[in-house]
């Protein structure tokens, strides 16, 4: 008789070692699997540290009365690294079966075993599995393996990722000079994402000297530049147009300002795949509509001054493409010149005006109406809260204002408000206090979205144009949700040909509401000339315009999903194509 040498037997026996091993901090265990073809059942999970030890209990009759007690279940089998163990007697009791196949290598623990080995047949079956490693010890929740024919597959549960990393049209972005004049450098750019985990550039582009005619082409080439350069480096832009910096307000006419969103409209079509959001911009100083002597100044706003100001922010919904959202710079904006109720589910997204209509506050927390921002907030609190479930908000902070501008009210306004994205470098003084305050980190792993996977019900098998059952439950930690358009696509690709097979799926990204899980489920359809064979399956949120960019995709916020090289994220399961 030979056994499996097992350190937490001896604790179990109260018997003190003499001979202790050096263990990691840690040694957790996640994205546990079962699946099996006619003949072999391959069990799988990733785990963290360096255990020496491997494991799963494998209770083959669900009779947690039989065998090894461990977690729940009565383990008639034990798979110890390479080798399979059959319970005998009682107690720490084992008989070797067999050497199996395993790896256990690069933090993923891999067993593949005969059927036949485990006392199973061809028939349906069931299998209650308890997956270990040590040391340290750790143990999995009981799972259990419902083999091919006998209903659906097992549940895998995933573990979160707590560290920030880019991903696309959310986070902090960066603003260091007017985008007319200072040419973006793509290498920098680059080093934003890799290094920074920033995804965003704010571009400002002033069209001063052409208040009195037409913009020159060599403006609206420097624009193109800019959008390729942006494009290059795998970021994406927050857009706006602008005439002049003064607080006089020298701005231009609502005459000459459409035409030149006539000429600006190619641009904007050609580049739309890299510019985030566009805000409204172009009237009075920085484009905030306040300083203005076209438009009505510092607030002072005739009934034929809204009349123009309307008539600019339809021509800008029209030039820029639709699936492309405009943001006002306070939501009396809005509630002015479109409706005072915000937009509801049923109308989100469906490309009107008030469904494209988002909001940018450039004095967050500066004062208690954000030096102008809000004109009544009780009114406008509750008003924008709802708006901006459905449409973008960002900007940027503008002066310390403590104790207002500090972490406490600014996580909860960030997060009531739901905020995509955030000047990094401006207003220094205040993200500092945040730093200090010991809210940054968590700011930036929050802006915009952040979905995590916490557990996943796959099959085991499928069959060519046969159907395929999934269901899957994300949590949104985020504040907000993506606002502009975004594919969801279960991926089959094959283990040995590395050949991959897209699937869409039905379910709207941008309708996982920050705060809280959803799930999804669906039933596709394994194409009809998917060959025979093991499959990987994987979930690719890609952008619609950019999908074979793995940059511009959305990355989980889970350990050992994702996959930099293709922007996909495993489910962390095995499909068996037969």
């Amino acid at each position: 008789m030979m056994r499996p040498f097992r350190l937490l037997s001896a604790a179990l026996a109260g018997i003190v070692l003499s001979a202790v091993l050096v263990s990691p901090a840690h040694a957790t265990i996640s994205g546990s699997t079962a699946t099996n073809t006619a003949t072999t059942v391959t069990y799988r999970f990733s785990y963290t540290g360096s255990p020496q030890y491997l494991r799963v209990y494998v209770d083959a009759d669900r009779n947690a009365g039989t065998g090894f007690a461990q977690g729940g279940t009565g383990a008639d089998y034990l798979l110890e690294n390479g080798s399979l163990y059959q319970h005998t007697g009682s107690g720490w009791s084992w008989t070797l079966v067999s050497a199996v196949t395993f790896s256990g290598t690069g933090g993923v623990a891999q067993w593949t075993v005969n059927r036949a080995d485990l006392g199973e047949s061809a028939s349906p079956n069931d299998a209650d599995l308890i997956f270990q490693v040590e040391a340290p010890l750790e143990s999995s929740s009981k799972y259990t393996h419902v083999y091919s024919g006998g209903g659906s597959g097992g549940t895998v549960t995933y573990t979160a990722a707590t560290d920030n990393f880019a991903n696309p049209e959310r986070g902090f972005y960066h603003h260091t000079g007017d985008c007319d004049k200072a040419d973006f450098s793509q290498t920098t750019l680059q080093s934003y994402r890799t290094s920074q985990g920033i995804s965003l550039v704010m571009c400002v582009f002033y069209l001063a000297e052409y208040k009195n005619g037409p913009i020159a082409q060599a403006a609206l080439d420097q624009l193109q530049q800019q959008i390729d350069t942006v494009r290059a480096a795998g970021l994406k832009m927050v857009l706006r147009f602008a005439y002049t910096t003064s607080t006089a307000g020298d701005d231009t006419t609502k005459d000459r300002i459409l035409a030149h969103l006539d000429q600006l409209a190619p641009y904007l079509t050609a580049g739309k795949d890299v510019i985030a959001v566009v805000q409204a911009g172009l009237i009075g100083a920085w484009g905030e509509w306040y300083y203005t002597q076209n438009f009505g100044n510092a607030g002072t706003i005739t009934t034929t001054d809204w009349a123009n100001r309307k008539a600019v922010t339809d021509k800008l919904l029209s030039v820029v493409p639709s699936t492309r959202m405009v943001q006002l710079r306070t939501p009396k904006f809005k509630r002015t010149l479109y409706s005072t109720t915000p937009v509801q589910s049923a109308a989100a997204y469906n490309g009107s005006a008030l469904s494209r209509l988002g909001h940018h506050n450039d004095c967050f927390l500066a004062s208690a109406d954000d030096f102008g921002t809000y004109e009544n907030t009780a009114v406008e609190y509750p008003y924008l809260q709802s708006d901006t479930t459905y449409v973008a908000m960002g900007g940027e902070t503008c002066g310390s204002n403590p104790p207002r501008s500090s972490c406490p009210t600014a996580t909860s306004e960030l997060a009531q408000f739901h905020w995509s994205f955030l000047n990094t470098d401006y207003e220094p003084t205040v993200l500092n206090s945040w730093n200090t305050g010991g809210c940054l980190a968590d700011v930036t792993k929050n802006l915009g979205y952040r979905f995590r996977l916490e557990s996943g019900t796959y099959p085991a098998t499928a069959s060519p144009g046969g159907s395929l059952p999934v269901s899957f439950t994300v949590h949104n930690d985020g504040y907000a949700t993506p606002f502009n358009p975004r594919n969801l696509e279960l991926v089959l690709r094959n283990t040995s040909t590395g050949t991959t097979y897209r699937l869409a799926m039905s379910s709207d990204p941008r309708r996982w509401t920050a705060g809280t899980s959803t799930t999804v489920s669906q039933t596709l359809t394994v194409p009809a000339n998917v060959p025979a064979g093991s499959y990987t399956l994987l979930l690719n949120l890609p952008d619609p315009l950019l999908s074979t960019r793995p940059e511009y995709s959305i990355r989980l916020a889970n350990q050992g999903t994702w996959d930099a090289a293709t922007g996909m994220n495993s489910l962390l399961h095995t499909l068996t194509v037969s």
